[in-house]
């Protein structure tokens, strides 16, 4: 009984320790965001927000979250699109070849993303083709792809199949029971698959830093500002992207959360 009491406030102080590691570093980049000197510091002599004002103010800041969203928007789509597929021909049905898929399909997550970053690089320059935000999009989707098709795939492993026989006994056409049975099943498994792909693009620097070219996305561009020239700016711009990519993941699980009411309601 005596062991059992001590049981959980060390659990709850793990947790908290656990969060703290987790927190504290992007706390340290908030408040390295109100300095007024070059120098990682704290505490500050004086607190400002003249970085923001900066940042808020500079074409550069606008133009790096846009590369960004351009690359991840483009990203989801196509990752969601071929993970869905993907994960139908992995999951569902049995083909000969099926086993080899499987191993081809993950092969990429288990490559060093800087060594399949500088792959695509000298298979772009030997192709003739100059990087751009477009090859980063390709870069992104070798490494993303068969993350989005594992996370649909979960969904349909416990998917029935018998719910679309049922369908098409009743007369509904393979586009009827794809529409109205199949993807309202893998729905969730789509939408995390977004979500992943959403920010594991956002974030990505391995791969952006050799494919993007002259076209800068938020982590290449604090990963250089930081080595080369690191000011109160880089912070700033860091929580500004991290407020950036916040708001979007809310804006998809609230809209997600609108739909399913509208659904139900419907």
């Amino acid at each position: 009984m005596t062991e059992a009491r001590w049981i959980r406030p060390l659990a709850q102080l793990w947790m908290v320790l656990i969060l703290a590691c987790l927190y504290i570093p992007i706390m340290s980049v908030v408040l390295a965001s109100f300095a007024n000197t070059r120098y990682m510091r704290f505490p500050h002599k004086e607190w400002t927000t003249d970085a923001y004002i900066e940042a808020l103010s500079s074409p550069t800041t606008w133009d790096i979250h846009l590369i960004s969203f351009q690359i991840a928007l483009s990203a989801v789509l196509i990752s969601v699109v071929l993970g869905t597929l993907g994960a139908m021909a992995y999951a569902r049905y049995d083909w000969r070849g099926r086993s080899l898929f499987q191993r081809i399909l993950v092969l990429p997550i288990f490559f060093p993303q800087p060594v399949l970053g500088l792959a695509l690089l000298l298979t772009f320059s030997a192709l003739g083709v100059t990087p751009t935000w477009k090859t980063a999009v390709i870069a992104h989707l070798v490494w993303i792809v068969p993350i989005v098709t594992l996370v649909i795939s979960i969904r349909l492993f416990g998917y029935d199949v018998a719910q679309e026989e049922a369908a098409m006994d009743l007369g509904a056409s393979r586009w009827q029971v794809m529409r109205e049975v199949t993807l309202p099943q893998l729905w969730p498994g789509i939408f995390s698959g977004s979500l992943f792909a959403f920010l594991l693009s956002w974030s990505n620097l391995p791969l952006s830093i050799y494919t993007t070219g002259i076209d800068n996305t938020l982590p290449v561009w604090l990963f250089t500002r930081t080595a080369t020239n690191y000011s109160p700016l880089v912070p700033s711009v860091a929580v500004i992207g991290t407020v950036v990519s916040a708001f979007v993941v809310i804006a998809l699980v609230a809209a997600r959360l609108v739909a399913r009411k509208l659904m139900r309601a419907g």
